[in-house]
């Protein structure tokens, strides 16, 4: 689900800016998509707690839903 080289220039900016490096033994292909893949198996728990979240947990207040679209439509 991940974009493979949106997360490697990522990775690559977050490893110049904090003085690290790949070790030798791990290529940047292996480690970018093992990164993705980290992060993929949380992506669905993520989601499925922001959906409770948003939707009040089954409880939807259509007037609060309404506030966060016209929110993030007019900025």
């Amino acid at each position: 689900m991940l974009n493979r080289k949106v997360v490697e220039e990522f990775l690559g900016y977050k490893f110049e800016y904090s003085d690290l490096e790949i070790p030798f033994d791990i290529s940047k292909s292996t480690l970018v998509e093992t990164f993705c893949l980290y992060v993929e198996d949380d992506l669905g728990e993520w989601l499925n707690d922001n959906f409770k979240s948003f939707f009040n947990h089954g409880e939807i207040d259509w007037d609060w839903v309404r506030e966060r679209v016209k929110s993030y439509r007019d900025s």
